[in-house]
């Protein structure tokens, strides 16, 4: 008998690991103004409050895409918000991670330095630009716009060099002249225009994809996604911060300042968080043609083998909160 109750009550526990359900809830994101719909999420508590007061909601921040996926492959994070760069390559080397959401769309600009001679998209011909990270989103916008062109950087026999740096160190290298043009976030783009005297050469409505460059979605991992009560809660708290951003932007730019502020110890400037908020759209759509032509064009900078991304977006568990 003693047996028959050891062996019920082990089925139970493996019941309950079976179902995938975690007490804990690991949300990733960046602490710059595109990822403001995840901080929103949080400083306003729509996450714990849909998730639930059982649920307890652990957070990690990380500086690029590539962290961010690590992290996810890790499983030190379940859900939260990357560019979409990172989230294609990784998938394509391991696809158990979906985009179930956007977040933001724009967000990003073409900045050319004081004194580099670029004008035009077509005198970086020969010059060198920033980008976050090599295989970032920026990278990716960056190779679109250079198309229009007919440019191509010299990784890729073009003419044009890319130079990873950190946004943050980019006003520097302007002012260093060690790049002659940058393709990053903002409000960098704006700090690079008013700090270090640089010429906004494509702005978020004309760079790249213009106002439909996905900027940050919501990836989660395969195996989080069988959580469905906790992903359908994730995706309503993420509604609900797109919601209040959209209808009172001002607050909602004092909570990202002083979130980031209390987060890094770094002072983001009221006048330049007003300006990034005007060159960025929140939003939970996904422009799923522009995730496929970031595949291909990620494919032709040979970061990954193949642009086949069937299965990545998974918009599901989205169309199942607005039921």
């Amino acid at each position: 008998m003693k047996k028959l109750w050891i062996g019920l009550l082990l089925l139970i526990v493996l019941a309950g690991c079976g179902n995938g359900k975690s007490d804990t809830v690991k949300i990733g994101y960046f602490p710059n103004l595109t990822h403001v719909a995840t901080i929103i999420g949080l400083e306003k508590g729509y996450f714990q409050e849909e998730l639930g007061e059982k649920t307890k909601i652990e957070t990690k921040t990380v500086s690029n895409g590539g962290l961010f996926m690590e992290a996810m492959t890790t499983k030190a994070i379940d859900i939260g918000t990357v560019g979409p760069g990172p989230a294609i390559n990784f998938y394509v080397k391991n696809p158990q991670f979906h985009i179930v959401s956007g977040a933001v769309n724009g967000g990003a600009v073409l900045v050319a330095g004081e004194n580099s001679g670029v004008e035009t998209l077509a005198d970086l011909d020969g010059k060198r630009v920033a980008i976050p990270v090599i295989g970032s989103t920026q990278d990716v916008m960056l190779r679109k716009a250079l198309q229009e062109v007919d440019l191509n950087v010299k990784e890729n026999g073009g003419t044009v060099e890319l130079y990873a740096a950190a946004p943050a160190d980019t006003a520097s290298l302007f002012v260093q002249e060690s790049v002659d043009a940058a393709a990053t976030q903002e409000p960098w783009g704006y700090i690079l225009e008013t700090q270090a005297n640089g010429k906004l050469l494509l702005d978020w409505e004309n760079f790249a994809w213009g106002k439909d460059s996905t900027n940050t979605v919501v990836v989660a991992r395969e195996d989080f996604l069988k959580n469905e009560d906790q992903v359908h809660a994730y995706l309503r708290a993420h509604q609900k911060a797109v919601n209040f951003i959209r209808e009172n932007p001002e607050e909602a730019q004092e909570i990202v300042i002083k979130h980031i502020k209390d987060l890094t110890g770094k002072e983001v400037n009221a006048e330049e968080t007003a300006a990034a908020f005007e060159h960025l759209e929140v939003t939970t759509d996904v422009n799923e043609q522009v995730i496929k032509e970031m595949a291909e064009i990620s494919k032709e900078a040979d970061y990954i083998e193949s642009d086949d991304i069937e299965g990545l977006i998974n918009l599901d568990y989205l169309e199942k909160i607005k039921e």
